[in-house]
């Protein structure tokens, strides 16, 4: 049985790894600490809330006496660090908040889980588990070899800075003070509950509402894609059998430019459209809704400053030494996420009302 601290536990991959936890590892305690910042939705928990091995807490990973606070009183004996800006563009229009919350909130955390578990010995074994990104390793050309866990870091924007920051003050405080910590740099994540300034939910959301689909550039820019429930996965097994001190790299196999990105969602909607008369009362100003392909709503916008061309994970570290592959491949993973989306419009038309009009309707590409 683990106790533990899920950091950011309201935005998108840490309310689906906390409904992921408390799905595969029941009588476990989960205490989500989350600042419920623009990206942080308790909506996306609801289905947890009320559960005795549940309890949600609103403040900010850089209240350090909150975070020690919270590791007695519990005797919390593992975190999970998904609290992050994460937006590339808001961090190239405004990196403070990056540095902050990435950075010093990320070192915050530390000192609270070295003073509380290493100097105080108030559990008897602990994990501290940092969720990072492919992007602190650069950009690729397209011939070079994908990011293994050896990469040099060489990150290029503030965001992606701010993360590679962050991985050394982890590894640092495994090798000076002796905290068990491992870490993962993932890949691009996708599914369900995700705040829609990301590409995928953006495309979605603006398709079914009948407005631009923008693409930065040429549209030829390369991600790897990973289902958030694999990802989920991934990060349950690095906890039980990963090497502290170690670092693994979480990739869900499925590379594909933006712009082939944008043409399955359109297949997709389109293929749902037809065999479910109900979506085109539900969504009339979605093309296909009137027998129209949505692709018809493709626009290209000026690329962004310092846009990254490619990524792609070498997760072979994973899988022999973890044991831990992708499961879902993107076509099925798509339809899987649309068919949340569309089963969620309460959920997303609350944001897009609440938090998100600006940054979800401007005429340019939103995405990692």
């Amino acid at each position: 049985m683990r106790r533990l601290l899920v950091t950011g536990g309201a935005g998108f991959i840490g309310a689906n790894f906390v409904h992921y936890w408390l799905e595969k590892h029941p009588g476990d305690r989960i205490v989500v600490l989350d600042a419920l910042t623009y990206a942080g939705n308790r909506a996306s928990l609801e289905a947890a809330e009320g559960r005795d091995e549940f309890r949600f807490v609103h403040g900010s990973i850089g209240d350090t006496p909150l975070v020690e606070q919270l590791l007695r009183e519990e005797r919390l004996d593992t975190i999970v660090n998904f609290a992050a800006e994460s937006h590339v563009d808001r961090s190239i229009a405004g990196p403070d908040a990056f540095i902050e919350t990435n950075i010093v909130g990320t070192h915050s955390l530390l000192k609270a889980a070295r003073r509380v578990w290493m100097q105080e010995k108030l559990v008897p074994h602990h994990r501290f588990h940092h969720v990072s990104t492919d992007e602190v390793y650069g950009s690729l050309g397209p011939d070079d070899p994908p990011f293994t866990e050896n990469t040099p870091y060489a990150p290029n924007s503030p965001y992606s800075a701010s993360k590679a920051s962050s991985d050394h003050l982890v590894r640092a405080y495994h090798h000076t003070y002796g905290l068990d910590v491992t870490t993962s740099n993932c890949s691009n994540n996708y599914g369900s509950y995700q705040f829609p300034e990301k590409l995928i939910p953006l495309v979605i959301i603006n398709a079914l509402q009948g407005k631009p689909l923008p693409i930065y550039g040429d549209g030829l820019n390369v991600r790897d894609w990973l289902f958030v429930d694999d990802h989920c996965r991934a990060i349950d097994a690095i906890i039980e059998r990963g090497q502290s001190g170690d670092c693994y790299n979480v990739g869900g196999d499925c590379a594909r430019t933006n712009r082939k990105v944008v043409a399955t969602i359109c297949a997709a909607i389109d293929q749902a459209f037809a065999t479910d008369s109900t979506l085109g009362v539900r969504y009339p100003d979605c093309p296909a809704a009137h027998s129209t392909s949505c692709i018809s709503l493709e626009t290209f916008v000026a690329d962004r400053p310092g846009h990254d061309r490619r990524y792609a994970i070498d997760a072979r570290k994973l899988a022999a030494n973890i044991g831990v592959i992708p499961l879902e491949g993107f076509d099925s993973g798509i339809g899987k996420t649309l068919r949340w989306y569309l089963s969620a419009k309460t959920w997303w038309q609350q944001i897009l009302s609440r938090t998100c009009e600006k940054p979800c309707r401007r005429n340019d590409a939103v995405q990692r």
